[in-house]
């Protein structure tokens, strides 16, 4: 059977490198972002240099002939590469204007070009507010893809807004239907015990202490669980819902004994099936932290 094409956004960022190792093999694989060099400035072979918040689609069009799917990771950060000056959160809002802007440049762009299916990283911060404001709170103990998406950050709610913006797209009122799968990203940095205990480690991902480390153990994908969700989004053979529209919202994330999204959608749709539980991987640290002696951290998925 041939390698179905695919054309992969955001090809030198984090994302990617976690699964590139086996794509590569799997599909015939068109890479592009606006660098061919990842953040430790090692080149990644065969990146096409295109920026796709560029409102002239004619730059990068070509890029898209012949594609029968595209993956979707670019996304523009609110820090600059390189440097360490991050806005405030209360001022990101055009930096995230211009990610809802190239999002709609891929999809007009996908459609244009006949793509038969994008897969589109969304996040876990689509819906947000239910993990900051109750899941932490223990006032409820799942957040589903079909909770209504809302965030508390300017980031979050782009995230949503890509979702939002390609229904239009899937669902066929512009002619034909563009299948869309969004996957709402969970954590995918390793978990390491030291980060979340000492003060001079901690990055922004860990800066919470034990209660970050609990919550990252629920949040948690391994590298084969991401490279297979993504995968599926790509190969399903159908996943239209009881409507006939080919539009998935899913949570990314392990099959996480403390997990607190829901993966009934990614199981249904796209039959994935995740390998990985960071009570077995992270076994060691739990633990470290959060189970052995002289520690007291409350029991559960989340909190302390």
């Amino acid at each position: 059977m041939a390698k179905q094409k695919v054309l992969m956004t955001g090809a030198s960022g984090y994302i990617a490198s976690l699964m590139l190792p086996t794509m590569r093999d799997h599909f015939d694989l068109v890479l592009a972002d606006v660098s061919d060099t990842d953040r430790d400035g090692n080149k990644i072979e065969g990146v096409n240099i295109a920026d796709f918040i560029d409102p002239d689609r004619s730059k990068y069009v070509h890029l898209f002939e012949g594609v029968d799917a595209v993956i979707h990771l670019a996304c523009k950060p609110h820090t600059a590469r390189g440097s360490e000056l991050e806005k405030a959160p209360i001022d990101r809002f055009d930096n995230e204007h211009e990610n809802v802007q190239m999002a709609n440049n891929i999809y007009r762009s996908a459609y244009d070009a006949g793509v038969r299916r994008i897969a589109v990283a969304s996040s876990n911060h689509a819906a947000d507010w239910y993990e900051h404001s109750l899941i932490h709170d223990r006032k409820m103990d799942m957040v589903r893809p079909t909770d209504f998406p809302i965030s508390d950050n300017f980031y979050g709610w782009a995230k949503a807004a890509y979702e939002l913006l390609s229904y239009p797209y899937a669902c066929g009122i512009f002619g034909r239907k563009l299948e869309t799968v969004m996957l709402r990203i969970g954590f995918t940095r390793p978990i390491q015990a030291a980060q979340y205990l000492s003060a001079d480690s901690m990055s922004e991902q860990t800066r919470g202490g034990l209660e970050e480390f609990k919550r990252n153990l629920g949040a948690y994908i391994s590298p084969r669980d991401i490279t297979q969700l993504f995968t599926k989004a790509v190969e399903a053979p159908n996943i239209e819902n009881e409507h006939g529209v080919p539009f998935v919202v899913a949570y990314g994330c392990s099959d996480n004994a403390r997990r607190f999204w829901s993966l009934e959608t990614a199981r249904k749709y796209l039959d994935y099936q995740p390998e990985d539980d960071t009570e077995v991987i992270y076994s060691q640290e739990i633990v470290q932290l959060i189970t052995g002696d002289g520690t007291n951290v409350r029991g559960g998925k989340v909190g302390i």
